[in-house]
């Protein structure tokens, strides 16, 4: 997975969170605080307590923050999340905080992106988060059919030159693009669509990434929220939802084998549940997190209430027993199939046609959903 565990040799310890070394001196929990959710696109934010109840999530071990030029308001949140927390806390607690946002040109410019272009996107992000360097810079190219993906990672490998970044990552590369990236960019981490739903990342991606030292951060584990109880027994809601990640992850239960087989893993992972105590979301998580493949897992939510449901995933030690119920479904699925993000960047498809592309320009004719979204 390119990142190692600092708290010894197994994979989870009984309370806490643990965290993965990225590159040497850098390291972070193992769960990730997503933000997409901030944004609003979920519904309505309480900016204040957002911004409050990350202090909850530091306190609680969540020491590392996901978000993105093209989140809407997000840098903002967490810059002024950071600036309160020094202030209350010091400079101590403020060195603790990792903060992974995205470079995400507007798919319109990528055919005349230049390094003036790419320097004033990270520009922003620093002025938005209250940064000197951003600390990690996750990188996304919407079309692979225009050239230049390579030579705008160049560009951040300058700008990190510069000290105005310290890793440079990639969200939602395939395998084969990403072996470019990383003949002429050091690539610290690659952000990928992983959960017991979807296996894309796994295979020849993962080999990929472990052979270039590249960590691997899930999104995606619980599925936008259908990997929880509160969808068990429940009958098949169709694709009509205000919840932009939740069209987006119903096509991906439908690409697993659809909503009878996506049951049928909901009543195993109770099951499965019911023995260590906790719910279906924590079994989830933790499936995710004992992938050898996975650094870290990005959990998203816009508060922190159920942040001890999410924490009990680091209690939890699943058996052998456990496993083989899990992939006895898993086993009759259907898909998705085909290269990470390949679904995704089908523009034609029903999976790339509820994406936003310009989202930098503020285009929201195509509607749909952004990247990537979690709910808990």
């Amino acid at each position: 997975m390119g990142g190692e565990l600092e708290n010894g040799p197994g994979r989870r310890r009984a309370t806490g969170v643990p965290r993965v070394a990225v590159r040497p001196g850098y390291s972070v929990s193992r769960i990730i605080k997503g933000g997409w959710q901030l944004a609003g696109d979920h519904g309505a934010v309480n900016a204040d307590k957002a911004i409050a109840d990350m202090v909850r999530f530091v306190d609680a071990g969540v020491t590392s923050f996901d978000c993105a030029d093209i989140y809407a308001g997000v840098e903002e949140k967490i810059g002024r999340f950071r600036a309160g927390l020094v202030r209350a806390c010091g400079q101590d607690a403020l060195d603790r905080i990792k903060v992974h946002t995205k470079y995400v040109p507007d798919r319109d410019s990528l055919a005349r992106l230049t390094l003036r272009d790419v320097e004033a996107g990270i520009d922003r992000s620093l002025m938005r988060l209250g940064l000197d360097r951003l600390d990690l810079v996750q990188f996304h190219w919407w079309d692979y059919a225009v050239p230049g993906h390579v030579d705008a990672a160049g560009h951040l490998g300058i700008l990190r030159d510069k000290g105005k970044i310290d890793l440079v990552g990639v969200t939602n590369f395939d395998a084969e693009h990403l072996a470019e990236l990383c003949d002429t960019t050091d690539v610290a981490s690659a952000q990928v669509q992983c959960s017991l739903l979807d296996r894309r990342a796994s295979g020849d991606f993962a080999a990929l990434a472990r052979g270039r030292g590249v960590s691997l951060f899930a999104y995606g584990v619980l599925a936008g929220g259908f990997l929880a109880d509160s969808w068990l027994g429940r009958p098949d809601p169709g694709f009509d939802f205000e919840n932009r990640s939740l069209v987006k992850y119903r096509l991906i239960i439908e690409e697993f084998g659809g909503w009878a087989l996506f049951q049928d893993l909901l009543a195993a992972l109770r099951g499965v549940a019911n023995r260590h105590g906790c719910d279906i979301s924590a079994i989830a998580l933790r499936a995710v997190l004992d992938s050898p493949d996975i650094a870290a897992a990005i959990v998203g939510a816009r508060y922190a209430d159920r942040l001890p449901q999410t924490l009990r995933a680091f209690e939890v030690e699943l058996t052998d027993g456990d496993r083989r119920e899990i992939e006895a479904v898993r086993g009759r699925s259907t898909g998705p199939r085909g290269p990470v993000y390949g679904l995704e960047r089908d523009g034609a498809g029903r999976h790339g046609r509820i994406m936003k592309y310009n989202l930098n320009r503020g285009d929201d004719r195509l509607g749909g959903v952004a990247l990537a979204g979690e709910v808990t």
